[in-house]
């Protein structure tokens, strides 16, 4: 814990863009992910974990790009404990307001031995060069030792005494493989205070994954015996199991803070719409139990809890929902509101609209508000994000598609599409239903085939007249791309979604081939 810190202050660490895009069936394109870095810095997280720099041009562009464009938040590059690691990532970052360059080495004997095929002297070595030369770029250096809690906590200590001595302002102990119970996580790190109290003067960083369904729990025994980091992810996605969710985390804080004592500086009610977008741009849906922003998180079937909160509402509901963004299905517009009434009610959600973007946001919501007796907050919200991203879109665009349908026949559809090059394409084919005639009739269209990976389909809101949203994965040659799609026509959604995915899946394709592969000293899936 650094002297200038409140010693009760816990910092916010995401790494949604890092660890969480590497869930499998997630691809994130730049503009997405610049989407997300600037809602985690109006939710308040103190440090954003942008990429991993090295691991593809199309991740260095992201990087490079949320370190010039998101304020307020440390913007971070993660790292190997290799030379081209650092300057890959120390080029990233850069240009951020607050750069911080996070590199890591594994320091258990399995990880040594199988993984890295080194010894300890190698990792020793290894681990003293790749913090002092990250530390000759930038001032804040986080170091992690990948594995460390099936590690021997004296060579892990021993570890981490170099890191400090080369100028590590950050120490992570991450529960690499999610293997620790809470009482043995804790006893890990006040051992590690006790072996290195040196420690007691930087910020000590937790790091928990979920495949015991401990993340949450280990993280807060980290808090409880010293850490002031606690690295999360939102919707708790990440490797495997995932990470801990950043939202139960921020909750557990701020609503047992009699108990606990700990504050964070997040804005608690942005944590419904950061959980929106994610779910969103990933197409990794909520599970309706979910904790904290589950449809049913403050949903009461019971009678007797039903009657309960009906009488006071903390009877059976510890957290208002109002207090994570929970509250913002109300009626907000109907199809007589104007273009200015529009702008103003994006500008109190967060979101900035003038110009062309505005008067193609306003075109986009009239046609909704003919088809929806009340737009909501929500329909708002994923409206002009879906607008957004087309503005933004490089690669193929739906002009109209017809479709025939009929239990008697089977379903046939035409399509045209714009080409990146202006010319005007178009397909038709048959399929098992109308909306798989689609997708194979822009195929045809493209010449391209692009093979379904992941197909999601969820409402806005409740109601027949409910927007669909639709989120896609294609892969084309080896190479996946996400896209997702709103309307309430819910074929018109799967469109513009499939259309999108095959142009992210082509960019990243092309983007990948006309550039020469990077070294790879070790596997990239490696990380902490």
């Amino acid at each position: 814990m650094t002297p200038s810190m409140d010693p009760n202050r816990v910092l916010i660490f995401d790494t949604t863009l890092r660890d969480g895009e590497q869930s499998p069936g997630i691809s994130l394109n730049p503009s997405e992910k610049l989407e997300i870095a600037q809602q985690l810095a109006r939710l308040g997280v103190d440090i954003i974990e942008a990429g991993f720099p090295i691991a593809s041009p199309g991740d260095f562009e992201a990087v490079q790009g949320i370190a010039r464009k998101v304020q307020g938040p440390i913007i971070a590059g993660l790292a190997r404990a290799h030379s081209a690691d650092i300057e890959r990532a120390w080029e990233a970052v850069k240009d951020a307001e607050r750069p911080r360059i996070h590199t890591f080495c594994s320091t258990s004997d399995i990880h040594i031995k199988y993984q890295m095929q080194n010894t300890r002297e190698d990792v020793l070595g290894m681990v003293r060069a790749s913090v002092a030369h990250a530390k000759s770029y930038v001032d804040d250096v986080e170091f992690s030792p990948m594995d460390a809690t099936r590690s021997d906590i004296e060579f892990t200590a021993e570890v981490l005494k170099i890191a400090l001595d080369e100028g590590a302002t950050t120490i992570n102990i991450p529960d690499t493989v999610g293997y620790s119970v809470p009482q043995e996580y804790g006893a890990f790190l006040t051992r590690l205070y006790e072996l290195v109290p040196e420690l007691r003067d930087v910020v000590l960083s937790v790091h928990c994954h979920d495949d015991l369904g401990l993340a949450v729990a280990n993280s807060l025994a980290g808090l409880i015996a010293g850490a002031r980091q606690v690295e999360c992810a939102v919707n708790g996605i990440g490797e495997r199991a995932g990470n801990a969710a950043i939202e139960e985390i921020i909750m557990l804080l701020a609503t047992r803070q009699d108990e606990l004592g700990f504050t964070t500086g997040a804005v608690t009610k942005e944590i419904a719409r950061t959980s929106r977008i994610v779910s969103r741009l990933t197409g990794y849906p909520v599970q309706p139990n979910k904790a904290i922003i589950g449809r049913n998180a403050f949903a009461h079937e019971s009678g007797i809890h039903q009657d309960g909160v009906l009488k006071e509402r903390t009877t059976f509901e510890i957290m208002d929902p109002a207090s994570v963004g929970l509250d913002s299905n109300s009626l907000v517009l109907g199809k007589h509101s104007g273009r200015h009434a529009l702008q103003q009610a994006l500008s109190e959600m967060g979101i900035e609209v003038s110009g062309q973007t505005l008067n193609i946001a306003f075109k986009r919501f009239k046609e909704i508000a003919d088809k929806k007796k009340q737009v909501t907050a929500m329909d708002l919200e994923a409206l002009v994000t879906d607008e957004l991203r087309e503005e933004a879109a490089v690669g193929y665009s739906l002009e109209w598609f017809d479709v025939e349908s009929s239990s008697r026949r089977p379903p046939h559809a035409k399509v045209s599409l714009r080409a990146p090059d202006g010319r005007e394409l178009e397909g038709s084919f048959g399929g098992d239903g109308p909306i798989d005639a689609v997708f194979h009739a822009i195929n045809v269209a493209t010449g391209i085939d692009a093979r379904l990976r992941e197909f999601n389909i969820g409402a806005v809101t409740g109601g027949h007249d409910a927007l669909g949203e639709t989120s896609i994965v294609v892969e084309v040659e080896g190479f996946t791309g996400s896209g997702q799609g709103v309307s309430t026509d819910i074929v018109d959604a799967c469109a513009r979604a499939y259309v999108r995915a095959l142009s992210n899946a082509v960019h990243r394709r092309d983007h990948a081939t006309a550039l020469e592969p990077l070294e790879a000293p070790q596997p990239l899936s490696a990380t902490p």
